[in-house]
């Protein structure tokens, strides 16, 4: 006589993966991705608890490949050596054949040239905005393996000068982070500042972790400067325009979004930046920027206003659908391969939720293609693995930022080319 037990213990399973479909399936196995970002400061945090969000919708969804997916976290703390040895605990030990991260050009390059590429290990970044990713990859040394949902510094540079062409500054002085990026900002802000007629009387590399930037700061100030253009992050930021402003600098800056930041902001002072603009990449106006807008207030409680908040969900949400795409077991080659038809400007178009990722699901099963609508928009990546984006002028609050003014994407298209 069989088990009666038994029986209603399998009736029982039968009811649960009726009722829960693909999602069930999914508890079977569990792949892991890694991510590579600096939870340890207050700006990095929200960027990390994003890409996790992204990972929640699609379990819920089923997973990716027929597996739950675990997201495995680990610090950079914006720092180069610190970031590479925990990208190689990540695909050494965890075994993790994609890897987002991460957040500054000069943790990104490092991982990317000494891990990511020799592993075979697909790199796809929220928050990276070097052009020297773009000659990398002209030249063929990313192997395809790298991708940035963030625009290049192209962008910001070009803005930069257009808020000192709008605001009438004769001269500008620069501060930059002495990095990949910093480097990268400081080389394409002087040139378009040049191409609008605004003098670069000084242009100075600032070093991480100095007792003190005085001297910096004064060769600066020494050129009497009309504005003062900072590519910095909060740290050094801070530290900066507290010298700056001591020693009687002007209160006319314009800031890199690495320094959009509430940290950076009470540190300084609100009253020191009333006269800053700074200058980010935007998500254009969309639906599906606006459904992620609301969807992020729901879970988080929270406007998405700190830097690359909407890069790293679609930098998680595009890498998971093109695991989906490439099937169970693929490499990180295997996976970087199937952005192209997750990202097709010709496929089914379908949204950054759970829902989106169930009809994704459907569509690339039966051999076709999909149309990611994601919170920047319909994500699209050249050869390189680089897009372009819309971008704002903004300016500090009491509780956070405002935006001062959008410039869409044609409009940031013709404005580079006007400075070229």
């Amino acid at each position: 006589m069989p088990n009666l037990k038994l029986m209603l213990a399998g009736l029982g399973t039968a009811l649960v993966l009726s009722t829960l479909g693909s999602a069930a399936a999914a508890q079977d196995c569990t792949t892991k991705i890694g991510a590579v970002l600096p939870t340890s400061v207050d700006w990095g945090r929200p960027i990390a608890e994003t890409a996790q969000f992204a990972v929640d919708q699609v379990n819920a969804a089923g997973g990716a490949a027929g597996c739950e997916i675990e997201m495995v976290l680990r610090d950079t703390q914006v720092d180069p050596k610190v970031g590479v040895d925990a990208a190689k605990a990540l695909v050494d030990l965890e075994g993790v054949n994609v890897l987002l991260g991460a957040v500054s050009s000069g943790v990104s390059m490092p991982i990317l040239t000494s891990v990511t590429v020799p592993g075979g290990v697909l790199q796809m970044s929220c928050c990276s905005s070097s052009t020297a990713f773009t000659g990398l990859a002209e030249e063929g040394k990313t192997e395809g393996l790298w991708f940035r949902t963030f625009a290049t510094t192209g962008v910001q540079s070009a803005v930069g000068a257009k808020v000192a062409q709008d605001k009438g500054f004769g001269s500008v002085a620069i501060l930059y982070k002495n990095d990949d990026w910093g480097q990268d900002m400081a080389r394409l802000i002087a040139a378009d500042f040049a191409a609008v007629g605004v003098d670069v009387t000084a242009s100075v590399a600032i070093n991480d972790a100095q007792p003190s930037y005085r001297a910096e700061v004064t060769e600066a100030l020494s050129t009497q400067p009309e504005a003062l253009y900072l590519a910095l992050y909060p740290a050094e930021g801070t530290a900066a325009v507290r010298e700056w402003i001591s020693l009687g600098g002007t209160q006319n800056m314009i800031l890199a979004n690495s320094l959009k930041s509430d940290e950076f902001r009470d540190n300084v002072g609100m009253q020191y930046l009333g006269n800053a603009l700074g200058t980010d990449t935007a998500s254009p106006r969309s639906e599906s920027a606006d459904a992620f807008v609301a969807a992020y207030q729901e879970r988080f409680d929270a406007e998405p206003n700190g830097p690359g908040l909407a890069n790293s969900y679609d930098a998680a949400m595009i890498a998971l659908l093109a695991m989906e795409a490439a099937g169970e077991g693929a490499s990180g080659a295997g996976v970087a391969a199937a952005i192209s038809r997750v990202t097709d400007p010709a496929g089914t178009p379908v949204s950054a939720d759970t829902a989106g990722f169930e009809a994704a699901k459907e569509v690339l099963a039966g051999g076709g293609t999909v149309m990611y609508q994601g919170a920047t928009g319909n994500v699209r990546f050249d050869a390189n693995g680089d897009v372009s984006a819309p971008a704002v002028v903004w300016s500090f609050t009491d509780s956070g930022t405002e935006e001062v003014e959008y410039i869409s994407l044609e409009d940031v298209d013709a404005f580079i080319a006007s400075l070229n």
